[in-house]
């Protein structure tokens, strides 16, 4: 994975995006993912319910930029959020009949277990702990855990090594959390990482640790504030979260992300999002796990 762009080349960029998206009635045409018009699944199938429903429920977070962040009217912008729009529009569902919940670390397998999400796209590592209770289609994207300090690093923290023994903030429920913990670090959770700003603006904190993508997108949406160490320490590949047992849907959602990767559309919703910020990734290998 590359993270090459400037950040200030990349702030700019990114604040016009944000700014253009707060002005426009809609996307440009032909920016979206293409509706298939008459779908055709076999019955009782989850595709084939929600094909017919017309409409899929889809959790996401609403406070994360350039994967999920909700936009002036309140429906939710970025990558994860257009991997969303694509997996629809193979349903035959248009992005206006998409029903966005919002979703945070820690209530993202309750949701699915529920049923009050059909699926969630939500910065959602697969790991084996997850998967005894959800099922997961992907990785569509593979992150890593990287740390976001003060800008000019007045603690001269180079990795999570320095991070023992010290404030951090990260997300309660999260894997990163889980991580620092792991590491010997005293962690402040939050229930967002916007929430860890502020603690580290006033120096509860020393840094916030999360996926590096996540901090790239808070860095460039607080310009001169923070600035992400650059030292990742995990994989994080990212999943798209259903039920446990649904096997039929889990294996079309993957069929789904690997046509993308090949016409292109994956790497489309990734240069009209994250790529503001961000260079594109090779997509990653589809993870077709058994049980």
């Amino acid at each position: 994975m590359r993270l090459t762009k400037s950040f200030s080349i990349a702030a700019l960029a990114f604040a016009t995006a944000i700014a253009l998206a707060g002005c426009a009635d809609s996307e440009a045409p032909g920016d979206e993912p293409t509706v298939e018009e008459t779908p055709e699944f076999e019955a009782g199938t989850t595709m084939a319910e929600l094909a017919e429903a017309g409409t899929i429920t889809i959790g996401t977070k609403f406070d994360q930029p350039l994967f999920g962040l909700a936009g002036p009217d309140g429906t939710p912008e970025g990558f994860d959020v257009e991997i969303g729009k694509l997996i629809a529009g193979k349903l035959g569902i248009a992005p206006e009949d998409i029903t966005w919940t919002e979703t945070v670390s820690k209530n993202r397998e309750p949701f699915i277990q529920a049923g009050e999400v059909d699926i969630v796209i939500a910065t959602y590592t697969i790991n084996d702990e997850r998967k005894k209770v959800v099922s997961f289609a992907g990785p569509y994207y593979t992150a890593g855990q990287d740390i976001l300090v003060a800008a000019g690093n007045p603690e001269g923290i180079t990795g999570v090594e320095d991070l023992a023994g010290k404030n951090v903030c990260s997300v309660s429920g999260s894997t990163s959390e889980k991580n620092l913990i792991a590491a010997g670090v005293n962690v402040l959770p939050a229930a967002g990482y916007s929430e860890c700003l502020e603690p580290l603006r006033n120096g509860a904190v020393v840094a916030v640790s999360t996926d590096n993508v996540i901090l790239a997108g808070l860095a460039a949406q607080n310009e001169g504030e923070f600035e992400v160490v650059g030292n990742p320490f995990t994989s994080e590949p990212y999943g798209i979260g259903l039920a446990l047992e649904d096997d039929e849907f889990r294996n079309w959602i993957n069929d789904v992300l690997e046509e993308a990767y090949a016409d292109g559309s994956w790497a489309a919703a990734w240069e009209k999002t994250a790529g503001v910020v961000l260079d594109t990734p090779e997509p990653p290998s589809v993870d077709r796990y058994t049980r």
